[in-house]
């Protein structure tokens, strides 16, 4: 039997009108803003100021750090959605949008998996509703207007050598990490050393994710600082008179985009900041809005626990109010026998001892999602064929003893049907476990303690090392007021640690902090690790190369 591709799966469904989706969200439709005949804008304000009485339950879907065998994180959201609404549940999906960058990179598309994803698939992961290419534009706006300012005569005194705004693309193009940029004459502006950052780790991403209207956007841009002046006081956004023009651009795209999963429940796809690299999660309006129209929203964090759930918890849910009510987290035994040393192509016969190994990696997700935040949680198993009975026993045995029950989802291969199971552990678990969440350090701690506070309590290492250069940093930044803000930790997706190599649960290591910026807008201090990169490259054999699209316009090759 042939099995179909995700994108195969996603075309052969028979989508619903946006406006029939919209009425099953209780939206009316004078508050949807049609992008053809299965996509929309939303108009938040209008819609919440309506709901403003109600508010659903909170869920979020985090998973073990990934591997090369894959955790299935964003199938399980959609999966999970289904599942809630096939036993009877109001329910809303709240997704990021894929970036260009994975999707013709390693990838390949980015809006779940087999029966349980969110369509119009290829729309979704190829451009959407254009909100990348705004806040794209508005960044370099930003920084065009910088170059100009000092090219006219540099009335505010700017030290080009304490730039700190950079330009941006959405494309993992690692050529551009690094340039020299004014070059040509004193016509073609001021040489200077510059660079790019790929789109989802610019600051407007997560602004605009942050925002709770355009009032607060405004606000936001204005607080930018993109470098200092020959007296090392900060320049700003508002410094430039760039405010007005960057929030014109990013007037439609902080409106949210609902679509729909495969079974016909209403998604809102906002904003994608990546979680390695940035905060991780869709945004403020998205999430909001959905806990004002269902009973129950499934969203979802990038990468690990450690990184999109920390930062959903410490950054998110800190600026945002928010409380979730039951955590999800993703493995499979698949990846955690990885965890235990088994190469890729070892996978598919039954190993216990490097289960045994490569299960701590999950439980210390578990413990930190209990014993850190404070909130009840279950670990939802994507179990594969080749999973043994013997292997998921021994999961769910290790994560009974925690007192945290197993769940097997099979929501890839069936949809909501697969999440049933783990919809209704998930509903138990909001009615009958209250959770007493707490944050992993709190505002009133210096930025050294609450960076010490993350990598000692949610990573489990030993400590932090600072270069010189970091600890400079963080003391001008204090200074200069920034020293109460969140942390935003920029480190590999693939380990607790800093270093990609160590898998499982490391322990004993310490993290290297090399750079630390201040994202004023935002409202978060960015702490840069290891060899972490702000401009991703492009793999040896990309996805880019497996992707066409023939004479009628159908896509291939996402996933």
């Amino acid at each position: 039997m042939t099995v179909k591709s995700d994108i195969e799966i996603a075309q052969s469904y028979k989508m619903v009108h946006i406006l029939d989706i919209a009425k099953r969200a209780g939206i009316k439709p004078e508050y949807v803003e049609q992008y053809g005949n299965f996509k929309a804008k939303l108009d938040y304000k209008r819609i919440m100021e309506e709901r403003a009485g109600h508010k659903g339950k909170l869920i979020l879907v985090t998973a073990i750090t990934p591997t090369p065998a894959g955790e299935g994180k964003t199938t399980t959201t959609v999966g999970l959605a289904d599942g809630l609404k096939r036993i009877g549940k109001n329910v809303m999906v709240a997704l990021r949008e894929p970036s260009l960058g994975p999707v013709f990179g390693v990838k390949g598309g980015a809006a779940g998996g087999g029966y349980a994803q969110v369509v119009p698939m290829e729309d979704i992961n190829l451009h959407f509703t254009g909100d990348f290419h705004a806040i794209g534009a508005a960044n370099n706006l930003l920084a065009a207007m910088l170059d100009n300012h000092i090219q006219q005569g540099n009335a505010l005194g700017i030290d080009v050598r304490k730039i700190t705004w950079k330009r941006c693309v959405d494309m993992n193009d690692r050529q551009l990490r690094f340039i020299v940029d004014g070059m040509g004459g004193k016509a073609n502006g001021v040489p200077r050393e510059d660079g790019f950052d790929i789109t989802v780790a610019s600051e407007i991403m997560a602004v605009l994710c942050l925002a709770s209207d355009i009032d607060d956007l405004k606000a936001r841009l204005s607080r930018i600082i993109v470098g200092y002046t020959y007296d090392d006081k900060p320049v700003t956004a508002s410094d430039l008179k760039a405010v007005g023009a960057m929030a014109a651009l990013l007037k439609d795209a902080l409106k949210p985009n609902l679509v729909q999963t495969l079974e016909g429940t209403p998604a809102i796809v906002h904003g994608g900041p990546f979680a390695n690299i940035a905060h991780g999660c869709n945004s403020v309006i998205a999430t909001k809005l959905a806990l004002s129209l269902g009973d129950y929203t499934v969203t979802e964090a990038g990468f690990g626990a450690d990184l999109g759930a920390e930062k959903f918890l410490d950054i998110k849910c800190r600026m945002a109010g928010l409380t979730p009510d039951a955590v999800v987290i993703v493995a499979t035994v698949r990846a955690l026998k990885m965890h235990g040393g088994l190469k890729k192509t070892e996978l598919a016969t039954e190993d216990l001892a490097a289960l045994e190994k490569g299960l701590p990696n999950l439980l210390r997700h578990v413990s930190n999602i209990k014993n850190v935040y404070g909130l009840p949680c279950v670990v939802a198993v994507n179990r594969f064929p080749t999973d043994t009975d013997a292997e998921i026993d021994t999961v769910i045995k290790k994560c009974r003893e925690l007192g945290v029950n197993t769940v097997l989802s099979t929501v890839w291969a069936e949809g909501g049907k697969g999440g049933e199971a783990l919809a209704r552990e998930v509903v138990r678990l909001t009615e009958e476990e209250k959770g007493n969440f707490t944050f992993s350090y709190s505002d009133d701690m210096s930025l050294k303690e609450k960076i010490n506070a993350v990598v000692t309590k949610v990573y489990g290492g030993r400590g932090v090392i600072y270069m010189p250069n970091a600890t400079k940093q963080i003391e001008r930044l204090e200074e200069l007021g920034f020293g109460k803000c969140p942390v935003c930790i920029a480190k590999t997706q693939y380990s607790f640690s800093d270093d990609p190599t160590k898998l499982g649960a490391p322990e004993n290591f310490d993290v290297t902090v090399k750079n630390v910026k201040v994202s004023a807008g935002a409202g978060f201090v960015v702490v840069l690790t290891g060899d972490i990169l702000t401009m991703p490259g492009l793999p040896k054999s990309p996805a880019a190369e497996r992707i066409d699209v023939s004479n009628d316009g159908v896509i291939t090759g996402l996933f």
